[in-house]
């Protein structure tokens, strides 16, 4: 890749399902709904997996300044998007999303818009994954694969979205435009 992408192997890496390249055909759309980067990366490194001892993580994270972190290799398998690991990247963009309150009842607005020079970032990076990873030719966001529904917190009778990122503020016409790749959600996959 020829995009300055600041390497940051998560403490995990090597313990993580290894994968050929050539079985990548999706990229997953992710917001952190964490309110920095530093936060982002404790969540990253907390073990969630008892028996590979490894974490939840995207394979790529932006911040709000365009800047791009790599946590996971892609010929890693990293755990992002339930169902659909072992063929996608998943991309975090740094946006504060439902924090601190995500599966309260009255949260579930998302309010913070994605900065211009972080989805410039992402477009940058999502053309240098279609040109590394021949297969690749889908792309979705979190919500778009994880549709599951459960009881608030606050108020157990009203369900919410489990997922709701990258959320109503991403400009996916704005990425679509500058990737060949086709946008698809669970029923197309």
């Amino acid at each position: 890749m020829t995009t300055d992408i600041l390497q940051r192997p998560l403490s995990y890496t090597q313990r993580l399902e290894r994968r050929r390249v050539e079985d990548i055909d999706l990229v997953v759309i992710h917001c952190t709904e964490l309110p920095d980067m530093p936060m982002a990366r404790v969540f990253g490194e907390k073990i969630q997996h008892p028996e590979s001892r490894t974490g939840n993580s995207g394979h790529f994270y932006i911040d709000r300044d365009g800047s791009i972190e790599q946590w996971v290799p892609v010929d890693r398998v990293a755990h992002h998007v339930r169902g659909f690991n072992p063929k996608s990247v998943g991309i975090e963009l740094v946006n504060t999303g439902r924090y601190p309150d995500w599966f309260k009842s009255d949260h579930q607005q998302v309010t913070e818009p994605y900065p211009d020079i972080q989805i410039e970032a992402l477009a940058t990076l999502l053309s240098e994954l279609e040109k590394e990873l021949p297969t690749l030719e889908n792309i979705s966001g979190h919500s778009d694969l994880d549709t599951d529904m459960l009881p608030s917190e606050d108020l157990p009778e009203i369900e919410i979205r489990r997922k709701i990122d990258p959320g109503p503020h991403f400009p996916w016409s704005v990425i679509m435009d500058s990737i060949s790749l086709n946008r698809v959600k669970t029923k197309d996959l």
